[in-house]
């Protein structure tokens, strides 16, 4: 059997190394169960914790926090110079002024300055929008005179197409033809005289030189009648062709021209017109600098805007160490929109106070309150919860990300001529009054399971035990069933020793939350990690294997008497500080356990028949969401120790 064993796969050596892991969860939880009988079964618990009796009669459920008084009608007066500037003359804190009284002065310096240069400016605006004004004029009458003299040239243009038409080229043609007619006619006579030259020349009454004179004037009329034809001819046929085209086209540039000019006369008055629009909203602008200018120098000087006592803003503030502005005095630099002085008009007050987002859901409008104020001892003061923001202070959250208030005011009732804006005070917010209520305090109640839960000291043990609460002060908390008056109850419950047992049951610490969820957020949460890493999220159940001569799924046996009481002895040799780091590993070795194999160790420890009063209280110990420390596991909605003091006003 051995040698078959031993050409076994590594798969047995596996099987081996887990069945060596469970002996080892075995012995560890034989260890903690000795650790209970050693250290809980030793210990007096009346003596060694603070303990709490029961109580039961009036209940106030109250919130307190800090604030500042101010007036509740006041009018404020803000810096309006722009920019940073700073305070030249200041009135004294305290003094009642009448309405126009100064209040502040703010250097004006770089404002007169600026005055100056910007009323040069403005004189060079307004001697440029004259030249632009004169100009257009000019370009106006330019643009007419231009247009007039290229129209002239157009009608004389047509003028003369109209002129050579109807009157030149007729009279031209009339011209020639009377030419031709009176060469015509010479030329006749001097054919008649020629005849009677040749018929006196054949007779010898003529002499040659008469005869050839004759004959040559024939000829020089005829030449003339033929050349005054070519010049008709030459008149019909291309003088006037060409002369009338070149009338036409000297008409139609005249008329382009003329279009020409007007497009140009347009352009140089739209050019004239657009600067002089230029040059008015320049001038315009430099004028609103100006304007703007000396509004900025009257602004220097802040009066009174009504009757009233001087308040400086950085003394009325209640910011405290979230406002680090530099009080009020000559030479502070102060910016535009700055609250300055606070002139309060009615006696009427008001606590301007932060409620943390602890006591958000106890608080709301209308409750009353009770304010006390620093400054008058002894007094008391009535008032109702006027008004809530609805969001949280940004300055706050910007100088500490965890603290979260809101901005809140309390209507105090009555005009006390001694209540001055500034004050500091505390507001008590009534939430609840009770005549006859339980009551514990809050640090005695933790939530095991989900459940507020407290310790009670029965028979010189602590039983946990589910109560049913109500609203708490950060002092007491109410009870409303579950305890009764008289009882004893641990203001520290046992923490360690409820760790130690939540380990024996297999709760894991860490992953708690997860484990109290619902079946549908599980499948919620598997299906998210599912599509984010785009394989199952949880892996199938491996069941661990049997060891040799074991049914599968059980493991090995528990250690029997002997072993048992040696782990005992052991751990009563052991320090304080040797036993804790003991249990810190029985813990790690735990968390580091599957589900089904915790689930599996604790009904088989469970099955030995160990129970409440055997080392083992009834309760699960914590539940999901309990600390480890001493303040950790409080009642619904408390907030820690240093959230307590941060809602009380407290750095």
């Amino acid at each position: 059997m051995a040698k078959q064993n031993s050409n076994l796969p590594n798969g047995n050596g596996k099987r081996r190394a887990k069945v060596i892991g469970a002996l080892a969860v075995v012995v560890l939880v034989g260890m903690a169960v000795i650790w209970l009988k050693v250290v809980r079964g030793g210990e007096d618990l009346a003596s060694t914790y603070a303990t709490f009796t029961v109580k039961q009669g009036p209940l106030t459920i109250s919130v307190l926090e800090t604030g500042t008084i101010k007036s509740r009608d006041q009018q404020i007066v803000k810096n309006e110079v722009e920019g940073r500037t700073s305070i030249v003359w200041l009135i004294d804190e305290g003094v009642h002024v009448k309405k126009g009284d100064l209040l502040v002065e703010l250097d004006s310096s770089n404002l007169v300055d600026a005055r100056i240069d910007q009323q040069i400016k403005v004189k060079n605006a307004e001697a440029a929008f004259i030249n632009a004004e004169k100009t257009l004029a000019v370009v106006k009458n330019q643009a007419l005179s231009d247009i007039e003299k290229a129209e002239l040239t157009y009608r004389f243009a047509v003028q003369d197409v109209d002129q050579y038409e109807q009157g030149q080229y007729p009279k031209d043609v009339n011209e020639v033809k009377a030419t031709i007619r009176l060469n015509e006619e010479k030329l006749k006579r001097a054919e008649d005289v020629n005849e009677w030259s040749e018929r006196l020349y054949s007779e010898k009454y003529l002499s040659e030189t008469e005869y050839m004179a004759d004959r040559l004037n024939v000829q020089g009329l005829r030449l003339q009648v033929d050349l005054a034809q070519a010049d008709l001819e030459l008149l019909q046929n291309f003088t006037y062709h060409r002369q009338i085209d070149q009338l036409k086209s000297d008409a139609r540039q005249a008329e382009l021209a003329l279009q020409r000019t007007r497009d140009s006369a347009d352009a140089s008055i739209v050019q004239a017109e657009a600067d002089l629009d230029a040059k008015k909203l320049e001038l315009s602008r430099q004028q609103e600098k100006l304007e703007k200018l000396e509004d900025q120098l009257e602004k220097t000087k802040l009066t009174a805007p009504a009757d009233g006592m001087v308040i400086y803003a950085t003394t009325a503030r209640r910011g405290g160490w979230r406002d680090n502005r530099e009080p009020l005095d000559e030479g502070v630099e102060v910016f535009e929109r700055q609250e300055l002085i606070y002139l309060p008009t009615t006696a009427s007050a008001t606590a301007e106070v932060d409620i943390h987002e602890a006591s958000l859901e106890k608080v709301r409008l209308e409750l009353p309150t009770v304010v006390t104020v620093d400054a008058l001892p002894g007094k008391k003061f009535i008032g109702t919860v006027g008004k809530i923001a609805p969001l949280p202070d940004p300055q706050s959250m910007w100088m500490n990300p965890d603290l979260k208030v809101y901005n809140s005011e309390i209507y105090l009732e009555g005009d006390d001529p001694g209540l001055r804006t500034g004050m500091s005070c505390k507001a008590e917010i009534i939430v609840e009054q009770h005549k006859d209520a339980l009551y514990v305090p809050v640090h005695a109640v933790l939530r095991v399971g989900g459940k507020p839960t407290v310790y009670v000291l029965s028979n010189g043990t602590a039983e946990p035990r589910e109560v049913e609460v109500g609203l708490d002060d950060l002092v007491y908390i109410r009870i409303i069933s579950g305890l009764r008056e008289g009882e004893e109850v641990l203001l520290e419950p046992p923490l360690k020793s409820a760790a130690v047992d939540a380990m024996a049951r297999g709760i894991d610490f860490k992953a708690s939350e997860a484990a109290d969820a619902s079946d549908e957020m599980k499948a919620q949460i598997s299906e998210k990690l599912q599509k984010a890493n785009g394989s199952p999220a949880i892996g199938p159940d491996v069941s661990a294997e049997a060891g040799p001569g074991q049914p599968s799924g059980e493991g090995p046996g528990l250690p029997d008497a002997g072993q048992m009481e040696q782990m005992r002895r052991r751990f009563e040799n052991m320090s304080e500080e040797e036993r804790q780091a003991e249990m810190e590993k029985m813990r790690q070795r735990f968390e580091n356990m599957s589900p089904e194999e915790r689930q599996k160790l604790r009904e088989r420890f469970q099955g030995t028949g160990r129970g409440p009063g055997q080392g083992q209280p009834p309760g699960e110990g914590r539940g999901p969401g309990q600390g480890r420390n001493r303040g950790e596991g409080r009642g619904s909605g408390q907030p820690r120790r240093s959230e307590r003091n941060q809602s009380q006003g407290n750095p």
